[in-house]
């Protein structure tokens, strides 16, 4: 079939079933609580390439399932059979290596957005024998070795390694402490800002043990207090608040000072790497090559724009430089992050030539070749194939799709999927099969096994149901357009109500995030509060201004120290572009923006010529003095260096230009962007008389998610949004 009809074929057909069941009055709770489409399992790839593995939906078993054909099906664990073990519901598992054991964990608790402690087991898949890693529980990033016959894991800051054959437990380290010292965890900030939740690395023969060391101990500390609340109360604050306390740097403080420690388990012996870097470096990933001598470990300096890879020798703890990049603004943290390891070289994602391609290395440092180029970007590197010689990857086809590709070593590109819509695949160990997931603006998540030929093997997921409920002519879609900015030709989206009247006038809410790298406007399919507001007479539209992603390096990078300069320029065009629509009523139009979608919510407010008539900022960034070292720095540097970037860039420090009515919300209890943000910015409104709406949520964090606060948070928006942009000459209930 030609994918470029899909869409409309689909439709059709979607259309058509809708129109038989009769058309449903959908509610606000549809879309952004129901809105979803269905997933598929998560799943993990067997060793021979022709299975893989996934958990039943109530978690309590685990089946090795044939990609050719799903009645291929063997359960290789089942909670109902284990021995003195009654827990029927796991949270997650994992595959040792050969496959002969499975680490398990449940009693899941959070720490921040994405750490948490739980309880471990091991089972053994032959004895059908399942053991609690520790009998009191509690462990953070258990890890299995390569030969299946250990655990290290983390507990009250320090690392551990148990050893399955004889139960035996080994203290790796002892000066971990609370808020002063962590081993083998990130702090906050390298989870939050560079994405890794766990340092832990064994050794190819699992003799070394490898992880990084944080000395927190001069990072200041933040206090969010914490309140008995509604959902989940603690009775403990139900008179006098208590406080949760963790280390957070924000820009121009200190960050931990990090070490490379290894392990010797032969030796019993401790060692402090010794890499050419200073207190203010970051380490932002390690892992070990195909030797147990190569200890590969990248390096960013504190304004993040000198990236080194070195590789270490645990024996010796001597450093050699085999990678190095310099940037006039700053590197990407995938650059570091997303380096794979193999026998004779390695593969790094690198912007350098303008857009972010592919290029491999050999270990003493020599570029073999560069196997991508053009101007699109790699979003996605899923790895090498050594049978094929084959390099498997996903890139953006122009700023909007997405596809999956091949690229041999003579340098010969296959592209894997076709037509337009955003592909991405999940491959099988040895290549010759893989997980496609597809959508576009017009047609919900799909989920299929196809092989290398192209053939599909089978569907898993059609979401054909769903499909039928919301893509009928009642509901809105989005629609492509584009923008012209100070010289630069924008990409953005537009929602229009399903009985759309071109001879009305609507009102406008313009949506955004902004962020460098982010990218809003992207054929996928989405369905959220954007179309429900669009049945209740709103046009919705987004533009992604500079700064943001899918395009050449300097697109992204126009706003580095200026952050809230070019954005709130290029959103203030795209403004003034919707109200010289015809049907645009250009007094009524508003912005709305979570977290740096807030910031410049209310930066755009705060710009000259901006012509909001109302906005709403959730979670947003009020001044990036307030915000953490790693993402502020990474964009601005220091305050110190950068003070009139900083203060530019300030809703705080522009609050007296601020125009339009102003909903600010935020949760009492963020982690990510604190409270201050809001309570100083609100200070300075309050100074100056501005009147403005307001909504604190106690005890939640920057999700603002769960206990069922999402549908009134969102009712909240809408009815601020109906209050000041509607028209009663629009008839709009």
């Amino acid at each position: 079939m030609n994918m470029k009809n899909f869409d409309k074929i689909f439709l059709g057909a979607a259309m058509a079933a809708a129109s038989v069941m009769g058309a449903q009055a959908l509610e606000l709770s549809d879309f952004v609580l129901s809105y979803r489409p269905y997933g598929i399992a998560a799943t993990q790839k067997a060793v021979n390439g022709e299975y893989y593995y996934q958990k039943s939906p109530d978690g309590s078993k685990i089946y090795r399932i044939a990609y050719k054909n799903e009645a291929d099906e063997t359960p290789v664990f089942d909670s109902e059979e284990l021995r003195d073990c009654k827990i029927t519901d796991w949270d997650g598992y994992e595959m040792s290596a050969d496959e002969s054991k499975i680490l398990l964990y449940t009693d899941t608790k959070m720490i921040y957005r994405h750490s948490f402690t739980a309880d471990f087991y091991v089972y053994d898949v032959k004895s059908q024998r399942i053991t609690k890693l520790t009998e009191e529980g509690g462990e953070e990033i258990a890890t299995l070795s390569p030969d299946n016959q250990k655990v290290a894991f983390v507990k009250n800051n320090n690392v551990y390694i148990k050893n399955l054959a004889d139960g035996s437990l080994t203290t790796v380290t002892t000066d971990g402490e609370k808020n002063k010292v962590i081993n083998g965890v990130p702090d906050w900030v390298y989870q939050e800002e560079f994405g890794i939740l766990n340092s832990l690395k064994w050794s190819p023969s699992s003799t070394t043990l490898a992880f990084i060391r944080f000395d927190e101990s001069e990072v200041p500390m933040y206090s969010m207090p914490m309140y008995e609340g509604d959902c989940s109360p603690n009775k403990a604050y139900s008179l006098y608040p208590g406080s949760f306390d963790y280390k957070y740097p924000v820009a121009g403080e200190k960050n931990s000072v990090v070490s490379v420690m290894a392990f010797d388990l032969g030796a019993k012996r401790l060692s402090k790497m010794n890499l050419p870097i200073s207190d203010e470096h970051y380490v932002p990933h390690i892992d070990f090559g195909p030797q147990d001598h190569q200890l590969m470990v990248s390096t960013l300096n504190r304004h993040q724009n000198d990236l080194r890879i070195y590789a270490v020798n645990p024996a010796t703890a001597a450093a050699t430089e085999v990678y190095a990049e310099q940037a006039a603004t700053w590197i990407e943290s995938e650059t570091p992050n997303e380096v794979r390891y193999y026998d004779s070289f390695f593969v790094i994602m690198s912007e350098k030539s303008g857009y972010m391609h592919l290029y491999q290395y050999g270990y003493d440092g020599t570029l073999m070749k560069q196997l991508t180029s053009g101007n699109d970007n790699v979003t996605d590197f899923y790895g090498y194939d050594k049978a094929r010689k084959q390099f498997f990857y996903q890139r953006t086809d122009g700023p909007l799709n997405r596809v999956v590709e091949t690229v041999d070593a003579a340098g010969k590109v296959t592209t894997l999927t076709k037509g337009e819509g955003t592909y991405s695949a999940k491959f099988s160990s040895n290549y010759k099969y893989y997980i496609r997931t597809f959508s576009s603006q017009r047609v919900p998540n799909q989920y299929a096994i196809f092989n290398l030929n192209g053939k599909k093997v089978r569907d898993l997921q059609l979401n054909a149901e769903y499909a039928e409920k919301y893509t009928a002519a009642e509901v809105p879609h989005r629609e492509f357009i584009t923008v012209e900015s100070d010289g630069y030709t924008l990409n953005g989206y537009i929602i229009k109500p399903a009985d759309f009247d071109p001879s009305k006038k609507y009102p406008v809410i313009m949506n955004q995030y902004s962020g460098p790298g982010s990218q809003q406007v992207v054929n996928r399919w989405s369905l959220d509060w954007q179309e429900y507001f669009a049945t209740q007479g709103f046009i919705v539209a987004c533009v992604d201004g500079r700064g943001t992603g899918g395009r050449e390096r300097a697109f992204k990078n126009a706003v580095y120290q200026k952050l809230g300069k070019y954005e709130s320029i290029d959103q203030i065009a795209a403004a003034k572009y919707m109200a010289s629509l015809p049907y645009v009523d250009g007094k009524r139009i508003g912005i709305w923006g979570w977290s740096y979608g807030g910031y410049e919510a209310l930066m755009a407010m705060s710009t000259p010529g901006s012509n909001y008539a109302a906005g709403v900022a959730i979670a947003p960034v009020t001044s990036w003095k307030f915000y953490d070292t790693i993402y502020a720095e990474r964009y601005m540097r220091t305050p110190q260096e950068n003070p009139d970037g900083y203060r530019d860039g300030a809703p705080l420090d522009n609050y007296d230009k601020l125009k339009g009515k102003l909903l600010i919300m935020w949760g009492s209890a963020d982690d990510n962007v604190h409270v201050i943000n809001s309570m100083q910015y609100i200070a300075k409104l309050h100074g100056q008389g501005t009147q403005f709406d307001m909504m604190v949520y106690p005890n939640m964090n920057h999700s603002i998610n769960g206990c069922g606060i999402r549908l009134p948070l969102y009712q909240r928006v809408l009815n601020f949004f109906k209050a000041n942009l509607q028209s009663e000459r629009l008839n709009i209930k």
